[in-house]
């Protein structure tokens, strides 16, 4: 079925509204979840083909409301729960609150694996069905829906609520991590035909603001000025074929300077507000990159600082392995390499480096033997594609 966007869009802003008061009234996060998508999907049957109703929030509402309703019918419990419901306000009278925060923080409960919490979050609060989650995934969509049915009952005891002053910052940094992860995963696929997935980079660009706009935490707007310098570089990933293009080889007149100038505007107000955390450091080296008039512009030197104290604040491997093509670019490709001795050779992404450095460093045998042993690793399509043409681009000149 194809959904108009203005369709789509508006029941992506108005489910986890939708959610919160069901979730509220009934006292039952699992149904009420179940309850929205059913209504969602009636909704983009029905708005597609007859328009947007006058009260959008409204009609979802009360469509919601009756599934509720038809669920809890059978329940031997029901008539308590039908009193219960019966002293609320009707569905059409419901109040305004809009409680996307307070689904997005229970759908990033600590309890939660950040995969369960990413798939709980992308159908809660980003409207997306099972079917959708599953294929942004690549895995089949009964498994998809075990994952977020396990994931509903493990926070389904959860008092619906924001969290307490305590708990806050604790669950903050959960909110942070997985929307960094959701992003990560639409900006370059684990898998798939495509290099991106752009609905999931952008839904969680969306949800980052929402949660900057209602946070005034320098780590929050660390992150969203992060995600927006590194997806301003989107336009020019890929050629016109979809295969990847390296950060040094793309047009930088592709690049979408209107996000590059907004990111760098809230790195530069989140800095120095108290302590620098780990969102902050990494917007800042995408900022260094997008700032630079070409690649070898580029503040190699400074960037290589940064990682430096990122690597010590995080203990991240996949730090490790930026810092070590920052290195090889201060002082040279050997001592890149040798950073990458001490990195776990299972990581992603550590034959392509290897073999990156060892072309750089002038040994092609070498380079050609990890970018052969990278594409039979690789899973996403498109990077296989490109791993492929270095493969065979190294392999003609060899010969």
């Amino acid at each position: 079925m194809n959904v108009p966007s203005d369709v789509e869009d508006l029941l992506r802003e108005l489910a986890p509204q939708v959610l919160g008061t069901l979730a509220r009234r009934w006292g039952d996060f699992d149904a009420a979840e179940d309850a929205v998508q059913e209504a969602l999907i009636a909704a983009a049957r029905h708005w597609s083909a007859d328009g947007i109703p006058a009260q959008p929030r409204g009609w979802l509402l009360q469509t919601a409301s009756r599934r509720m309703v038809d669920q809890w019918r059978s329940d031997t419990a029901r008539r308590d729960r039908e009193v219960r419901v019966a002293s609320e306000p009707s569905a059409g009278g419901a109040a305004q609150d809009d409680d996307t925060l307070t689904v997005l923080f229970l759908c990033c409960h600590p309890v939660l694996s950040p995969t369960s919490a990413i798939a709980l979050t992308l159908r809660a609060v980003g409207g997306l069905t099972t079917a959708e989650i599953a294929r942004a995934f690549l895995v089949p969509e009964a498994t998809m829906a075990q994952r977020i049915s396990r994931a509903k009952q493990r926070v389904a005891g959860e008092r619906f609520s924001m969290p307490s002053p305590d708990e806050r910052a604790d669950r903050l940094r959960s909110v942070l991590r997985v929307l960094y992860l959701m992003f990560n995963e639409g900006y370059t696929g684990s898998a798939g035909d495509d290099l991106t997935r752009v609905d999931l980079s952008d839904e969680a660009i969306r949800l980052a603001r929402l949660v900057q706009a209602a946070d005034d935490d320098p780590e929050v707007a660390g992150l969203l000025a992060l995600v927006l310098l590194t997806d301003a570089r989107r336009p020019a990933r890929t050629d016109a074929s979809g295969t990847p293009v390296t950060l040094a080889d793309q047009d930088r007149g592709l690049w979408d300077h209107a996000r590059v100038a907004e990111g760098t505007a809230l790195l530069d107000g989140a800095i120095g507000r108290g302590a620098v955390g780990e969102y902050q450091l990494q917007a800042a080296i995408a900022a260094i990159h997008d700032r630079a008039r070409s690649a070898d512009a580029t503040d190699w030197p400074q960037i290589l600082a940064l990682y430096e104290l990122l690597e010590r604040m995080t203990g991240s491997p996949v730090v490790t392995l930026n810092r070590a093509v920052a290195t090889a670019m201060v002082h040279g490709p050997a001592v890149g390499l040798a950073v990458l001795d001490g990195v776990d050779g299972t990581l992603p992404r550590v034959d392509q480096l290897k073999a990156h450095l060892h072309e750089l460093a002038g040994d092609h045998e070498l380079a050609l033997t990890h970018y052969r042993r990278a594409a039979g690793r690789a899973t996403n399509v498109a990077e296989r594609r490109y791993l492929d043409a270095q493969v065979a681009r190294l392999a003609g000149g060899s010969a």
